[in-house]
């Protein structure tokens, strides 16, 4: 996962924290809700994010023991 993608999460975070407390300061329920979603929405990309770094280590970790098992002198 890039860096980028983290960063561009947290924006969407800060934003959303943003929306919804202007919401609740104004009584404007809409902007509220918008708010919480944005926060979600991040949450959920990052959820994705780390996702793919573990199958990306996993991934990694499988290409490296099947480069050493085939370098072993077979018997």
């Amino acid at each position: 996962m890039g860096f980028d993608d983290r960063i561009e999460n947290k924006e969407q975070e800060l934003r959303g924290r943003g929306k919804e407390a202007a919401g609740a300061a104004t009584g404007d329920a809409s902007l509220e809700r918008e708010g919480k979603m944005d926060r979600a929405k991040a949450g959920l990309k990052d959820k994705l994010e780390d996702a793919k770094d573990k199958v990306g280590d996993v991934a990694d970790h499988v290409k490296d023991k099947l480069s050493r098992d085939s370098e072993e002198p077979r018997r």
